[in-house]
């Protein structure tokens, strides 16, 4: 059987990601490392490689590259679903490579004081993201592709979809910030009735569903709750859209209101997430329940927060102070 060239297989990759309705992120990250794969092995087409070639080139990338954990552990998801997805190949045996060392790090909170401070330094659409990271739990990409039709003011939720890991869920809808979002959806429907009156409006859809129903792109309900400031070209389609907005805007804001206070902590927009579940451990609530607000696979992810809770030193007394 003859190989197929490697334009068509990065072609197929592409694909198979959007049919999944893989981020655009992914798909650049997911072509990258597996192109990385095949110059490393020679240009040999997969179809001729297989465990031993993939253990080979993740050591590699532990012990010569020296990458993070997860930039290594991306690199491993690339090419699995390049075997099982695309290529429709089972691998025999685990991968077993040297595995590049995961930090522990305990997370970055901030106590309430300081995140009413934080929040209080910034303003506009920064400000309503930040009070959403921080009063939803959400992470900085869930909260920058939120659609208008993900915010439930009757429920008062918000739902994630095709969040980490490519899941679904709901968490809750903070009433602090359903004033400033009724504001802000005015402007984001003036800014839609105009996009839609100079020939533009619309927006990208999962691949499936534009296929499906190409005029949903136009309607209200899936437009972007923070769209970007200009029309740009869509990587996939090549036609004109309002994308969501940039996420280093909101990164941006963040670090010139921590410039600003007297915050003497590494303060980046996921500490406002690690925040939110610290805060609701500490008002009593239930850590399954945290859990499922966060999205979290497994309960050993959450309960990192407990160490960070009410003391230092994993909340041990110390015993200079038993005299006091």
């Amino acid at each position: 059987m003859e190989l197929q060239p490697k334009i068509r297989l990065l072609d197929r990759v592409r694909q198979a990601i959007r049919l999944k309705n893989y981020a655009y992120s992914t798909e650049k990250a997911y072509v990258y490392w597996i192109k990385r794969f095949i110059l490393f092995h020679k240009k040999r087409h997969p179809m001729t490689m297989g465990g031993p070639e993939i253990e080979t080139f993740l050591s590699y990338l532990a012990v010569e590259r020296n990458v993070s954990a997860s930039t290594q552990n991306q690199a491993f998801c690339a090419l699995l679903f390049l075997y099982q997805e695309v290529l429709g190949i089972e691998l025999d045996s685990p991968i077993v490579s040297v595995r590049a060392k995961r930090p522990k790090r305990l997370p970055t909170v901030l106590t309430r004081p300081e995140v009413q401070l934080l929040i209080s330094a910034m303003s506009g659409k920064y400000q309503l993201m930040a009070k959403l990271l921080y009063g939803s739990g959400l992470r900085l990409m869930e909260c920058i592709r939120l659609r208008i039709k993900d915010i439930d003011f009757h429920q008062h939720q918000v739902m994630i979809r095709d969040g980490k890991g490519l899941k679904d869920r709901v968490t809750v809808l903070p009433d602090a910030a359903v004033q400033d979002l009724h504001r802000h959806l005015r402007h984001v429907k003036l800014l839609h009735e105009d996009d839609i009156g100079n020939g533009f409006g619309a927006v990208s859809l999962p691949y499936a569903l534009a296929v499906k129903y190409p005029s949903a792109q136009f309607e209200w309900k899936w437009q972007y709750l923070f769209p970007s400031k200009n029309i740009s070209k869509d990587p996939r389609s090549g036609e004109l859209k309002r994308h969501h907005a940039d996420p280093s805007g909101l990164q941006n804001a963040v670090r010139r209101a921590i410039k600003s206070t007297n915050i003497n902590k590494h303060v980046t927009p996921h500490a406002l997430r690690h925040s939110f579940a610290t805060h609701l451990l500490e008002g009593g609530y239930d850590i399954r329940t945290v859990q499922e607000l966060l999205g979290h696979k497994h309960v050993t992810t959450t309960m990192i927060y407990t160490h960070v809770l009410n003391r230092g030193g994993l909340a041990v007394r110390s015993p200079l102070d038993d005299g006091e």
